[in-house]
């Protein structure tokens, strides 16, 4: 059997829109054709499961099949548990996305492991930065990495190591602001020396919009509007951003994402 393709979105900083960026790749992946499992790593918060459920739910209550994934939440926190959990998705999926907790965690290190592609939002600021490197503060040059990028790149060359395989790592400058500021700039200068020291890839995700927060309690992704008859200006705007999204995390079939999502 072939082995699925893991996505794991990774940041133990909370608030960066990791499982909205998750649940917006899994549903577009979904919508390409891909089989998709969903695997939510945190069984306290449940983003990723409760925007799931919500989804499964509108489906029902419109009458409406919509792109789907298979999830669930991961109940046994442990590396057996999380092993399990995987078995059971990938038995039906060609792409696993995995969302872990904001947190240091033992079970979420474990996911990394795994990762094809490893994605980190981040928001677009230096205190969301510092998770990775340090910056001067007169200069704003990278001083040092911080010890969240000295955490991937041991489960990178571990994963190297035990596979043969390399891990893509990708850095999503989340939550944009729609206007230039010296701060932006600041923030991605910084982001940019610091890939090219350790080895990432930036490209940018979703932007700092209000439709995101309305989306969730009915499970809906940008994807969905069109169908549902409720596009506006600013949503083809916002899905124009999840089209370069998707397409920048270079996930085998993207180019077929690409078309559904135009």
């Amino acid at each position: 059997m072939t082995q699925p393709h893991f996505i794991v979105f990774a940041n133990e900083k909370g608030g960066t829109g990791k499982s909205t960026t998750a649940v917006h790749t899994a549903i577009a992946l979904a919508a390409s054709g891909h089989r998709v499992g969903a695997l939510d790593l945190d069984g306290r918060q449940r983003t990723m499961t409760r925007y799931l459920e919500n989804r499964d739910a509108t489906m029902r209550r419109l009458e409406k099949e919509l792109p789907h994934a298979a999830y669930e939440v991961l109940e046994d926190e442990s590396e057996q548990g999380l092993a399990a959990a995987i078995g059971r998705l990938g038995e039906h999926a060609d792409v696993i996305v995995i969302d872990t907790p904001g947190r240091d965690d033992p079970v979420a290190r474990a996911a990394i492991l795994k990762a094809d592609t490893l994605v980190t939002p981040m928001n677009d600021s230096f205190v969301d930065l510092d998770l990775i490197g340090q910056v001067h503060p007169e200069n704003y040059k990278i001083t040092r990495p911080s010890f969240y990028a000295e955490l991937i790149w041991n489960s990178r060359t571990q994963r190297a190591k035990q596979s043969g395989k390399s891990v893509d790592w990708v850095v999503l400058r989340n939550r944009l602001q729609h206007i230039e500021s010296h701060n932006l700039k600041r923030v991605g200068a910084a982001m940019d020396e610091l890939a090219r020291r350790i080895g990432f890839r930036v490209i940018p995700g979703l932007g700092e919009r209000v439709i995101y927060r309305e989306l969730f309690p009915k499970g809906l992704t940008l994807l969905d509007l069109q169908q549902l008859g409720e596009v506006g200006l600013g949503h083809i705007t916002a899905r124009q951003e999840l089209r370069e999204m998707i397409a920048g995390l270079a996930i085998p079939g993207a180019d077929e994402v690409e078309q559904k999502v135009a």
